[in-house]
């Protein structure tokens, strides 16, 4: 039994080094992913990825990253923070991937994040905006702003352009995103002398019924009503509100990004407007060079912000191991620290806190489409 038990060890370790042998002498350098491919924010990992495979194409056409081609694993995560977890580790210890991208939802990348930190291994996550995502240590950095600047945005949108006084805010208590959102327009707006009126909440991904809070805001009489959560919820809220009665503009985040908004809430959406990371509508060189690009590769389909993002994600990490030298983590890690180059949304230089300063865009919904409005630089 024990010449058994021992037999079968040293097969177990010969097949662990074999396959880290075989990876080593690999003409690939393996990227790990994590998106939400399915699920309630489908739309996001779906054009992560799509973002990505289109960097990848254009960095593997210019030539070989330390001589070897770079390629991308996606894990779905299905939109659920545990699924995130399991599926980091699975990349990190099945697949040996030299570093991790994703997520964009914030509450799915502050689960991979300690993942990553303690194996470490670089987590860049393409458009995660909550500020605990990259307080889970130094490995960990993202390619975005953060909410503290996209909650000024949009105050300042709300107080400045559309001269709201007084201001109504519905958001989704279990998520980090949404809860951290909500307290950024609150502490920006309340500084530019705004007045809140009420403030209610929901369950994201149970909740579908949202007219006993938005009555209540009714009631309160705003100016505007800001609603911090994702796309699915947005466009619920949006109807619902229109059918209440409520004419005032709705004012949310980036996480309203996504086609399936304008599906859900239809004409309802017209005079609202939310926050973003780019506008494919936008006049800058990189935004046109990458629109043409991914409309190509994927028949004519416009990219959103998250395809922007991933993009930008993919790029940033070629980058850094073209300047580190090696994919030895630590090594990647310091490369990606020191990032600053221009891409679909912007300047993505890394600072101190390992997050990306960037301006966000402001867009409005007219006739049912997206329309860029402005800039509001950081």
């Amino acid at each position: 039994m024990r010449w058994t038990l021992v037999l079968g060890l040293s097969a177990a370790l010969m097949v662990v080094a074999g396959c880290k042998k075989q990876q080593q002498e690999s003409n690939t350098l393996l990227v790990g992913h994590v998106a939400s491919k399915t699920g309630d924010t489908a739309t996001f990992g779906t054009s992560a990825d799509k973002g990505i495979r289109l960097a990848l194409d254009e960095i593997n056409k210019a030539g070989p990253v330390l001589g070897k081609t770079v390629d991308v694993i996606t894990e779905d995560d299905n939109s659920k923070s545990d699924e995130a977890k399991t599926a980091t580790e699975k990349l990190i210890n099945r697949d040996h991937v030299v570093a991790v991208l994703g997520e964009i939802a914030s509450s799915r990348s502050i689960a991979m994040a300690p993942v990553c930190q303690e194996a470490k291994i670089p987590m860049l996550s393409p458009g995660s905006t909550n500020p605990k995502v990259t307080q889970a240590g130094d490995y960990i950095f993202r390619a975005c702003f953060i909410d503290p600047f996209q909650g000024q945005a949009m105050a300042e949108f709300a107080v400045k352009n559309l001269k709201a006084k007084k201001y109504a805010i519905l958001y989704a208590n279990n998520s980090d995103y949404s809860v951290g959102l909500r307290d950024y327009f609150k502490q920006a707006a309340d500084k530019l002398g705004a007045t809140e009126t009420v403030e209610s909440s929901y369950a994201e991904k149970s909740d579908v019924d949202f007219r006993s809070q938005l009555t209540k805001i009714r009631d309160s009489n705003p100016d505007v009503v800001v609603a911090t959560g994702y796309y699915e919820e947005a466009g619920k809220i949006a109807k619902q509100a229109r059918e209440l009665g409520i004419k005032v503009p709705i004012i949310g985040g980036d996480g309203w990004d996504s086609d399936k908004l304008i599906q859900i809430g239809g004409e309802a959406l017209d005079g609202c407007y939310f926050t973003n990371h780019y506008a494919p509508d936008e006049d800058r060189p990189a935004v046109k060079d990458f629109v043409a690009a991914f409309k190509a590769k994927y028949n004519g389909e416009t990219p959103d912000a998250m395809a922007a993002l991933g993009y930008d994600s993919a790029l940033v990490l070629a980058d850094a191991i073209k300047r580190a030298g090696t994919t030895e983590p630590s090594k990647l890690r310091d490369a990606i620290a020191t990032t600053d180059m221009v891409g679909a949304t912007g300047r993505t230089k890394i600072d101190e806190h390992r997050n990306a300063p960037k301006a966000a865009v402001i867009i409005t919904v007219e006739n049912r489409k997206f329309k860029f409005l402005k800039d509001i630089q950081p």
